[in-house]
């Protein structure tokens, strides 16, 4: 990757993270944006990847978010956000940025658990959803806002580790 991709990178990510702690929301215009700068720079051969793997970096990086937004777990902000990471570094390095979110997003989720004195009580809902994944999505879209957290940092986080261990 690029030092002027990871900069636009980067930049995007700590936006996205500002305003997702500020609002629970990540705005369409920042992640269409971000896709428009990763198509440009593929565009003129500055990323180091292709047009074409800039798309698929970002249909893969909203794919690979789809389960959790069907279950309710993540908003579409976070799906829109991780194909525009895969916009940037494209797929093969979207698929690491994921792995290392979905760490972050563990690591952040028992240290939100934690803040909030509700670290038992996460684990205890944690393991019914695992042992009864049925109704899994009814339980994840009926949990309280106490429950949410922004995932716009762990996105940030899993991304940036994943491009600097590639």
């Amino acid at each position: 990757m690029s030092s002027v991709a990871f900069v636009a990178l980067g930049t995007g990510l700590a936006i996205a993270t500002v305003i997702d702690l500020k609002t629970r929301r990540i705005p369409n215009e920042l992640t269409a944006t971000m896709v428009g700068v990763g198509l440009g720079l593929a565009a003129t051969g500055t990323s180091g990847i292709t047009v074409a793997a800039s798309f698929t970096g970002f249909f893969l990086g909203l794919l690979l978010m789809m389960p959790g937004f069907m279950l309710g777990a993540t908003g579409a902000g976070d799906v829109k956000l991780m194909g525009a990471v895969g916009a940037i570094v494209g797929p093969a390095l979207v698929v690491s940025a994921f792995l290392f979110t979905a760490i972050a997003g563990g690591v952040l989720a028992v240290f939100v658990a934690v803040r909030r004195q509700r670290l038992t009580e996460t684990l205890a809902r944690t393991g019914q959803l695992v042992t009864g994944p049925g109704d899994a999505p009814q339980k994840i879209r009926a949990a309280t806002g106490a429950s949410r957290f922004a995932y716009g940092p762990a996105i940030a986080a899993g991304t940036v580790i994943a491009t600097l261990v590639a």
